[in-house]
């Protein structure tokens, strides 16, 4: 039923996708991101800002986007917010030119460094993990305030996990949401999950600093089933979740003092990635449904 609702995203009339996208999206402009992030703290949450917009055209699209990011830094510096800012390597010119790319990137983290915040870089499909993987680690080994993101479904993840335990990288541990052949990804819920648990293992016995980015409550539970065997404080590691979604599990985990980050997109490529996230995520498209299905007939009553 997810996967059919997921697949009607793109029958939903754009305004009605506006109005859903509010719930998961900070707004269009940086004012509002800072905002909501602003709400976020006073709820005990950190965050990680996004600029929505992936894929640059040329090298004056790639040369804004780099720019976006240090107003985003400026304004998270200014407002003394608790949150850092997460980059995708597209945005910043990969598909043009790896050389481009990698001196933006490192434009951002040395920029974000000066002001003691820290860059997490997005991991997008997997015909770019081996590239980001090894951006990554030469950032990082430079530049220590700098993160990967490991994806769960992915058959070579295992590997990857190990060579960024081994330089020390602080890791975000997430299921993955794009689309992939079976060949390059699992596809069983459970062993995707299964594999999940061995990742998050993994990195905790390295002494990695992990972000435990899930709503699902079985591998929260795992989470702290392992923090608690290895002896983990809370605050060695982190819960991460997307604006919008399972807010009480949110608020189950900050009353109980753990650590969670909250992801915090913005721009104005708001309708592409909401779209994008849906049709990604089929349980996010449920929660969607949940909410039209609710509004619907809660006019019906107000009539």
């Amino acid at each position: 039923m997810d996967r059919v609702i997921a697949n009607s995203v793109p029958a939903i009339p754009r305004p009605v996708v506006r109005r859903i996208s509010r719930r998961y999206m900070a707004g269009e402009d940086l004012e509002e991101a800072i905002g909501t992030v602003r709400d976020l703290n006073k709820q005990g949450c950190v965050a990680t800002l996004d600029v929505l917009g992936e894929s640059t055209k040329d090298r004056a699209d790639a040369a804004g986007k780099l720019e976006q990011y240090k107003r985003v830094i400026d304004a998270v510096v200014e407002n003394d917010l608790a949150s850092g800012v997460s980059v995708k390597l597209t945005g910043l010119g990969l598909d043009l030119d790896e050389g481009l790319c990698r001196s933006n990137l490192e434009e951002v983290i040395v920029y974000a460094g000066e002001r003691g915040r820290f860059v997490r870089v997005d991991m997008e499909d997997s015909s770019y993990t081996a590239r980001t993987i090894r951006i990554v680690l030469d950032m990082h080994e430079r530049h220590g305030n700098t993160g990967a993101v490991v994806q769960a479904y992915l058959r070579r993840s295992l590997g990857d996990v190990r060579l960024l335990a081994e330089a020390g990288v602080s890791v975000r541990l997430c299921k993955g949401i794009y689309v992939e052949p079976r060949e390059v990804a699992y596809k069983g819920f459970d062993t995707v999950r299964q594999n999940f648990v061995l990742l998050l293992e993994e990195l905790m016995k390295a002494g990695c600093y992990v972000g435990v980015a899930t709503h699902d409550e079985y591998l929260v539970w795992h989470a702290l089933r392992v923090s608690h065997e290895l002896g983990i404080p809370k605050g060695g590691y982190e819960f991460q979740m997307l604006l919008g979604v399972d807010e009480q599990l949110r608020r189950i985990l900050v009353e109980g003092g753990q650590k969670v980050r909250v992801y915090v997109p913005f721009g104005k490529d708001w309708y592409e990635y909401s779209t994008r996230r849906l049709k990604e995520n089929p349980k996010i498209a449920r929660y969607v449904a949940q909410d039209v299905v609710g509004g619907a007939l809660g006019l019906i009553k107000r009539r």
